[in-house]
């Protein structure tokens, strides 16, 4: 392990490693000066054309060049396989953990056996998650844990809070939420299960209703029709069990 030539190598390794993230830290806080603000969260270089990637504490990417002389807020195309790189990226950072959401704080509803699963982050007063509702209405097979997030209207805390202390909450969420029935009098609950879910909402910035994670932990934001959804929730599942 003393060899001359081996201990050269591992020391040009070390230095163009130092370098790389010397680069990258220098970005970053050129990127912060240009913005006035802490705003972040990782800088990575990237294989195509000197670019750095900049990934935001908003969830946003943008390219810029070591001297942060340009900032490039767009898709990179790869030419060889056609492929949305940026896209790509933005699939894998909205990810997360599906396995760490905290499932008793959700609205479960289940269609058919139930065999596949998602989980939605939904308003009361989102006219989206209405549609959405009459969709999965029509699929089989799938549960579904909704997260009551109350962004939208002042009384769609008051709403999520009827619903979650419902005798039957599912039951209560799909009244209302497909069928426009009020759900009834709050009763005497603990409601801070609603507060959680703004919390962890805002954590995985969950910036609209409905967000859809699928079994893979993959994110689907807005609306989609069954059509679309199913066969989304098929791949998903069967990532989710390969992993």
């Amino acid at each position: 392990m003393n060899h001359p030539r081996l201990r050269a190598m591992l020391a040009t390794l070390t230095l163009a490693a130092g370098v790389a993230h010397a680069g990258e830290a220098d970005v970053q806080k050129k990127v912060e000066a240009f913005i006035g603000a802490p705003a972040v969260s990782s800088v990575t270089a990237t294989p195509y054309g000197k670019l750095y990637e900049v990934v935001l504490k908003s969830g946003e990417l943008v390219y810029t060049d070591e001297a942060v002389s340009f900032i490039i807020d767009g898709n990179i195309i790869d030419a060889k396989t056609r492929s949305n790189v940026t896209q790509a990226r933005l699939n894998a950072l909205s990810s997360i953990d599906f396995a760490s959401l905290p499932l008793k704080d959700a609205v479960k509803h289940v269609r058919g056996k139930g065999e596949r699963v998602i989980a939605t982050f939904e308003d009361p007063n989102c006219g989206f998650c209405k549609r959405l509702a009459n969709e999965l209405l029509s699929m089989d097979n799938v549960t579904v844990y909704t997260f009551l997030y109350p962004i939208l209207s002042p009384d769609s805390l008051d709403k999520s809070k009827r619903i979650w202390c419902s005798e039957k909450q599912g039951t209560a969420w799909l009244d209302w939420i497909a069928n426009g029935k009020a759900p009834a009098a709050k009763a005497d609950c603990d409601t801070a299960a609603i507060e959680r879910n703004v919390a962890l909402g805002q954590k995985l910035r969950v910036s609209g209703t409905p967000t859809i994670f699928l079994a893979d932990g993959s994110r689907i934001g807005g609306f989609l029709p069954a059509a679309q959804l199913n066969p989304a929730i098929d791949e998903a599942q069967g990532k989710a069990k390969t992993k």
